[in-house]
């Protein structure tokens, strides 16, 4: 049984799906600025897996999204929009993925 958060293939993005993983992450980013640079005890790494999670079941697994998780660990670099960031990095990526490839709506009849 598969996991919905282990998902390694690229879903379809729908505008619900990249709604979704925008506002997880920009409300990660702000949660990380109000905690501040110093946070409370593990607050902020308990955060980050949850968005990581959160946002790899929304967009699916992506490489940059793993730069991103650990780059999260390091001090003061967490007060920048990074969860964002990545987002709008990997649904750009996604989208012109998808726009190379033809969706397929049915049987396909190669003559």
């Amino acid at each position: 049984m598969q996991m919905p958060f282990m998902n390694l293939t690229s879903p379809i993005l729908t505008k619900r799906r990249i709604w979704s993983a925008y506002a997880v992450a920009v409300a990660a980013d702000v949660l990380q600025f109000v905690l501040g640079p110093i946070g409370w005890a593990m607050a902020d790494e308990i955060l980050d897996v949850i968005v990581a999670g959160a946002t790899w079941s929304l967009l699916g697994f992506h490489p940059l999204l793993l730069p991103t998780f650990v780059v999260e660990f390091m001090p003061l670099v967490d007060m920048l929009p990074t969860w964002t960031g990545c987002v709008a990095l990997v649904v750009a990526l996604r989208k012109k993925q998808q726009a190379a490839v033809p969706p397929s709506t049915g049987p396909v009849i190669d003559v």
